[in-house]
């Protein structure tokens, strides 16, 4: 188990590095490749109801994602993070990107309940995860907080999950713990991967 833990932290911190060896133009780039395969890819299309998430540092940046979502009269389905409390994450619609986010636990922006109506779990077509590292099984790693590992698991076997990661972040394998849950499929700059 610690091993695994280990394995896992080596590799967030090879993702960041090679992020980092980017400049900001190359990342712009990757990132509107990502949005574009997004925007034609069938499930997200046809779906109606859609858990985005907002990018923690290292993470593929949605913003444009979200914007383009409002364009495409999606309801957009944010995640609240709250680890003291139970349940722990908690899911909010989102009507307005600009006025209904403020800074969340994770460091990124998260619904605001007073201005944000609750949604339940069954109702998302489909959830966009974010991920640092990933393997075409849907094996995934994020940042290390664990709030996303609460929520997969959580999601209706018939929600797809869909994670977006950068294509130099893919790995053969992604160590796995008993509470890790494997995606449906994986959008990067250059390819979709489906593991369904």
């Amino acid at each position: 188990m610690e091993e695994t833990r280990e394995r896992k932290s080596e590799l967030r911190e090879e993702a960041l590095g090679r992020l980092a060896a980017l400049d900001p133009g190359q990342i712009a780039e990757k990132v509107k490749a990502i949005e574009e395969r997004l925007f034609e890819f069938a499930n997200f299309l046809e779906s109606r109801i859609v858990l985005f998430y907002t990018p923690a540092p290292g993470e593929v940046d949605t913003t444009e994602i979200l914007r383009r979502s409002v364009m495409y009269n999606k309801i957009i389905v944010l995640p609240l993070f709250l680890p003291d409390q139970d349940p722990a994450v908690r899911l909010y619609k989102v009507d307005d990107i600009q006025k209904d986010l403020v800074k969340g636990t994770r460091g990124n922006l998260e619904p605001n309940p007073k201005r944000c109506k609750s949604v339940p779990l069954d109702c998302l077509d489909i959830a966009i995860v974010p991920g640092l590292v990933m393997d075409e099984k849907g094996g995934r790693i994020g940042t290390g907080h664990g709030s996303f590992d609460q929520l997969i698991p959580e999601l209706p076997a018939t929600t797809r999950k869909v994670g977006l990661v950068f294509e130099s972040r893919i790995v053969p394998a992604v160590p796995m713990e008993s509470h890790d849950k494997y995606l449906d499929i994986i959008i990067t700059e250059t390819r979709i991967i489906y593991k369904i």
